[in-house]
């Protein structure tokens, strides 16, 4: 795998994300919490842009992003320009950073110890691309419930 794919797989579903998003019918059901949903699509897409600009930007880009977890899952009603425009931002931070990886850093051990024992660059990046489809999938689960 190079960094080219990679960032083609993470560019398709951040535009497909942008395409969840522009399909709800209304701002404020990116909010809401239907009976059974622990997160609504507004704080998912919150979370997937603070994990990307966190991993993706600060750690191997320097961009110098400090993540606020917490407020991923806590902010509300943040209107949906915004959010598009965060989406946005998301995506040229990974391309920029991306495509300055080499074949050789992608093999190289990822400078954070995520999970228990040390990974290759590539394989965080791979983990990253279906945490990513992961939630948009559930953020178009969460748009046709609501949408019925």
């Amino acid at each position: 795998m190079n960094s080219e794919v990679l960032i083609k797989i993470l560019e398709r579903d951040l535009n497909k994300l942008k395409d969840e998003l522009n399909t709800y019918t209304s701002e404020e059901s990116l909010w809401l919490l239907p009976k059974g949903i622990n997160n609504s699509a507004g704080n998912l897409v919150l979370h997937i842009v603070g994990n990307l600009n966190h991993f993706i930007g600060a750690i191997l880009g320097n961009t110098g992003y400090i993540r606020k977890r917490d407020l991923e899952f806590s902010q509300k009603n943040i209107p949906r320009s915004i959010i598009l425009t965060k989406i946005d931002e998301t995506i040229g931070v990974v391309e920029e950073t991306l495509k300055k990886l080499t074949s050789s850093d992608l093999i190289k051990a990822y400078p954070l110890l995520v999970f228990k024992e040390p990974m290759t660059t590539a394989y965080f990046l791979s983990h990253l691309a279906s945490h990513l489809a992961y939630h948009v999938g559930q953020i178009n689960y969460h748009r046709r419930l609501l949408n019925l």
